[in-house]
């Protein structure tokens, strides 16, 4: 036993000696790897539009063909995303489910509890008391009751898909910026043809200041719909084939919706045709 016991020491110090004793091979094509850098955030320009013609100017606004409005591109030029729009309207529809449907167990059945009839000699199946889903009048079984449909979805996630669908908007060239959204009367007859002058039909108007003339004049002209900033959303942006803003709307967007820390162009390094743009009477909707 002392024997193997000195044997297996032998090996291993003989196995330890050896790697010892191998020379160490030399690294080839071995370099420093280099640091990473770190892209650089992509540079935005700002965003022109032309101002569309209010339904009713009043004497001190500038005329609208000799001014564009300068719109955040973080909120109006942002990436297309399908996915995003899927999420915000399916959360959107879901909350608009009553779920409200109520059917009645064989608990909530009016009717006797008694046992219809004997469990045996009868020759038929055995059957319990009238309530019994199984017979005509009675409960119903695993039937609908009273649920909330709405899901939840991260505000991040909201706030993007305004984004996206404002930006959509633009990009297939539906989407407007009116000094305001006025009328002022109740008259529906001469706001219709207002609209249809200037080719406004099936168009959704987005105000930061909901005038009641215009409230009321608007309201029983077909394929036209007003609403508040507070009222938009992704859904009735997407499902309109017009959206036109007012500056108080255009404002209240860019605050909500705006992303910092991204760098912008500013307006005195654009190309010349900005600049030439810009030597006019312009709107500047950035907060």
């Amino acid at each position: 036993m002392l024997g193997r016991g000195l044997c297996r020491i032998s090996r291993v110090s003989a196995r330890v000696n050896r790697h010892q004793t191998l020379p160490a091979k030399p690294l080839l094509n071995v370099k420093d790897r280099p640091p990473v850098q770190q892209e650089a955030a992509p540079i935005l320009e700002p965003v022109y539009l032309s101002l569309t013609p209010s339904l009713k100017r009043a004497r001190h606004d500038p005329p609208a063909e000799k001014n564009i409005a300068i719109l955040e591109p973080t909120v109006f030029r942002h990436p297309i995303r399908r996915d995003i729009l899927h999420l915000c309207v399916v959360h959107y529809r879901d909350s608009l489910r009553q779920g409200s449907a109520n059917t009645k167990t064989r608990g909530e059945v009016r009717g006797s509890g008694a046992k219809i009839r004997r469990q045996k000699g009868s020759g038929k199946a055995r059957l319990g008391d009238a309530q019994s889903p199984m017979l005509r009048g009675g409960g119903v079984a695993f039937g609908p009751k009273p649920r909330d449909f709405s899901t939840k979805l991260p505000r991040k996630v909201i706030e993007m898909g305004m984004r996206v669908a404002l930006s959509s908007k633009l990009n297939e060239h539906k989407l407007g910026v009116m000094m305001r959204l006025y009328w002022p009367n109740g008259k529906t007859k001469f706001l219709a043809r207002k609209i249809d002058q200037l080719g406004l039909r099936k168009t959704l108007f987005i105000t930061g200041h909901l005038h009641k003339g215009l409230e009321q004049a608007i309201r029983n002209i077909p394929m036209v719909k007003l609403i508040t900033i507070e009222e938009a959303n992704v859904y009735e942006i997407l499902k309109w084939e017009r959206v036109v803003l007012d500056l108080k709307a255009v404002e209240y967007f860019e605050q909500k919706l705006k992303k910092e820390n991204v760098p912008i162009v500013p307006l005195s390094l654009l190309p010349s045709e900005a600049s030439v743009a810009s030597e006019e009477t312009t709107l500047p909707l950035q907060a």
